[in-house]
């Protein structure tokens, strides 16, 4: 149940920003945003949400779904639309929108959800420890020898 209305938010909120992004900005039709907005949010959801949310946390997976949403649209809406000025503007109005709608749909499922949960006490930390100490002058330690 969870994760069917974690689907239909993420969907909304694609279909949403390819309507901004693609309708505005080139000649697309409804179909065209509506597999736009299923590729993304099926792809965005099992990598981002299920696999690099959870092991490297929120800003990584945000991040990560803007650049996956951003070369999705450019690379796809290049071969699909023939005009690469449009599509660029498109594609960042797009990958921003999609990122905004994710803040809260990472929210929700770093709140609500058990396997987020689970794993975070499993992250990698990297627990990197500095040794500070002095050097000796040995030429100090010879003349007090002597």
């Amino acid at each position: 149940m969870k994760h069917s209305l974690l689907l239909l938010c993420k969907f909304i909120a694609s279909f949403i920003a390819f309507t901004i992004g693609f309708f505005y900005f080139s000649e697309a039709t409804f179909v065209d945003i509506t597999t736009f907005a299923l590729l993304v949010t099926v792809v965005s959801y099992i990598a981002g949400d299920l696999f690099v949310l959870p092991r490297f946390g929120n800003t990584i997976a945000l991040v990560g779904d803007f650049l996956f949403t951003y070369l999705a649209v450019w690379i796809f809406g290049s071969v699909l639309f023939h005009n690469y000025m449009l599509i660029a503007w498109g594609s960042i109005l797009s990958a921003f929108v999609i990122t905004i709608g994710e803040v809260f749909v990472h929210r929700y499922m770093l709140k609500h959800s058990r396997s987020v949960k689970s794993n975070e006490s499993t992250q990698t930390r990297f627990a990197f420890n500095t040794e500070f100490g002095e050097d000796e002058d040995y030429s100090k330690i010879q003349k007090k020898e002597d």
